[in-house]
């Protein structure tokens, strides 16, 4: 295990809309407000997206096993903004559910918000860290400088 201690800096609130890329979305604000590293929550719903739901198998490096949403859902989640050379990668795992149905997993690609998904965005001051390749997984892995 590794860590390292730092204090939260500035707070960003932010209001998607309906149709709106969350994934993109959160990029772009790590871009304006430079934000280098970053906790975020998000709840509100979206109607489509690519994520992961874990491996096939435990072997390295590990193929996805992946799931979509393709219809509106509740969503509620947490997840990570750190750089990987000068762009912002986003790791966010969530709970997507609809009626009795509820998926979980690490949403990749394509989110698609629906009505309305509400984002706070923490800033961590102090914490020198960037998503670096990793060589047995093939995944751009959390690296503390």
């Amino acid at each position: 295990m590794q860590y390292r201690v730092g204090r939260i800096g500035r707070v960003v609130v932010a209001r998607f809309s309906d149709g709106d890329d969350l994934l993109e979305g959160l990029k772009d604000i790590a871009r304006k407000e430079g934000l280098r590293a970053a906790v975020f929550q998000v709840v509100g719903g979206l109607k489509k997206g690519d994520f992961v739901v874990g491996p096939e198998t435990e072997e390295m490096p590990p193929r996805p096993v992946w799931r979509e949403l393709s219809e509106s859902h509740e969503v509620v989640g947490v997840g990570t903004i750190f750089w990987k050379d000068e762009e912002p990668l986003v790791h966010f795992h969530g709970a997507y559910g609809k009626k009795d149905s509820v998926k979980v997993g690490c949403l990749r690609k394509g989110s698609e918000v629906f009505l309305i998904l509400e984002v706070i965005i923490f800033e961590m001051e102090g914490i020198n860290a960037e998503r670096v390749p990793d060589p047995e997984s093939g995944l751009p892995l959390l690296s503390f400088l």
